[in-house]
């Protein structure tokens, strides 16, 4: 027990000097900027503005979470599951957008859906559309871009629960008559849900915090918590709201950890 002590003491060092110091730095001036008290918490939960950017981001996130790991589930059944060459194409798939920023992508994606982009011209030029789409600017797009960028992190937790699970399970559904489909559905999915919980709760926690892709694709149209957070500190000067509203997102998010953690446990035991 001593040497793990010696080993672990300076990692829980490094995180209290990195995050718990700055998150009771941020917790502090929440209670007292701009004078002592819960004044900034009770505009959070009263102001409608606020609150509306709070649902905004939990439905956006929801759906995104939603999006990427159905996608991700497929992906990864091909990385896993496939031919050798469909695999090696699939890995090469996964792996290409790890080397993209962030920044890069958004861009991508606005350039790809904007009035005057690539997809709006060729849809002019096929007839199939006489004015452009709004495809950015709006919901649709943030939910585009935030999930093209999530996917590849659903599939590490997938593929871990895929390739873990027993095949003589499959086998003896198979040798009992069962479908392909009946064994996907009662068998092949209720054995990876660990792996399905794991990837919702890492996209869910990673999509709460976005702040890059909503700004560009959204065009300050759809507002999530983070950028009102920026826009709180950098623009309208309000560092004691900014900061509640940074502790309430830190104790929500560690809140549905927790939870999902419990049941992720559960599940895997």
């Amino acid at each position: 027990m001593r040497p793990f002590l010696v080993l672990i003491c300076p990692v829980l060092l490094l995180l209290g000097l990195s995050y718990l110091l700055p998150f009771l730095g941020i917790m502090r001036l929440s209670f007292t900027d701009p004078v002592p008290g819960l004044a900034q918490y009770r505009t959070v939960a009263e102001d409608p503005l606020i609150l509306s950017v709070i649902w905004r981001t939990l439905r956006i996130c929801a759906i995104v979470t939603a999006v990427s790991v159905a996608a991700a589930y497929v992906v990864t059944l091909l990385w896993v599951r496939g031919r050798p060459l469909t695999r090696s194409i699939v890995e090469l798939c996964i792996m290409i957008p790890f080397w993209i920023s962030v920044l890069s992508r958004a861009f991508g994606w606005l350039s790809f859906l904007s009035n005057r982009g690539l997809l709006n011209t060729w849809l002019k030029d096929a007839g199939l559309i006489e004015t452009s789409l709004q495809m950015t600017r709006n919901e649709f797009a943030i939910i585009v871009g935030m999930s093209h960028y999530l996917i590849p992190f659903a599939v590490f937790p997938l593929a871990t629960a895929m390739r873990n699970l027993d095949e003589r399970t499959l086998i003896a559904a198979e040798g009992m008559g069962a479908s392909r489909l009946r064994i996907f559905w009662q068998v092949f999915l209720p054995m990876t849900a660990s792996g399905i919980l794991g990837a919702t709760l890492l996209v869910f926690v990673f999509s709460v915090g976005f702040f890059v892709t909503p700004a560009l694709l959204g065009g300050g149209q759809s507002v999530m918590v983070a950028e009102l957070i920026y826009l709180w500190i950098f623009q309208t000067p309000k560092w004691g709201l900014a900061a509640a509203m940074s502790v309430i997102l830190m104790l929500g998010v560690g809140s549905i950890l927790v939870l999902l953690m419990r049941r992720y446990g559960r599940i895997a035991q």
